[in-house]
C-alpha cells in the first residue's frame, strides 16, 4: 500500500474522494514495522499503570472569588497565570504559618 502525502489547511474541509479514502483505509489491518513495533503486554500494562497514575493526579477544577486586586496582579503575571495561583495555594496550605495567619483574619 503506498503512503498518501497531502496539505491540510485550517478550516478545510476534505473532499469527497479523500472521505472515501478514510473509510477505505479503516478496514485496512495495523501492520507494525520497525518503526512502530507491536507493544508486548508488559509494555502495555505499564502505559495502563502509567496513565492512571496520570488520571489520579488530574487537578481539580474550583471556583474561588478574589480581589480585583489581587486579580489585576495575577493577570500581569500574563499566560500561565492560573498555573501560577495553583502553585501559590499549595505553598501556602502547605505552610503553616501562612495557613494560621489567614485563618485569625477570618
Amino acid at each position: 500500500m503506498a503512503t498518501i502525502k497531502t496539505k491540510v489547511y485550517e478550516n478545510q474541509k476534505p473532499t469527497k474522494e479523500q472521505i472515501e479514502e478514510i473509510h477505505e483505509a479503516i478496514t485496512y489491518p495495523v501492520e507494525p514495522d520497525d518503526d512502530c513495533p507491536e507493544l508486548t503486554d508488559e509494555q502495555l500494562m505499564k502505559l495502563a499503570s502509567m496513565a492512571k497514575e496520570q488520571r489520579a493526579k488530574k487537578k481539580q477544577l474550583v471556583s474561588l472569588r478574589v480581589s480585583p486586586d489581587t486579580l489585576e496582579k495575577a493577570k500581569k503575571l500574563g499566560a500561565g497565570y492560573t498555573g501560577i495561583l495553583s502553585r501559590l495555594l499549595d505553598l501556602a496550605i502547605n505552610d503553616a504559618e501562612m495557613l494560621e495567619r489567614s485563618i485569625k483574619k477570618i
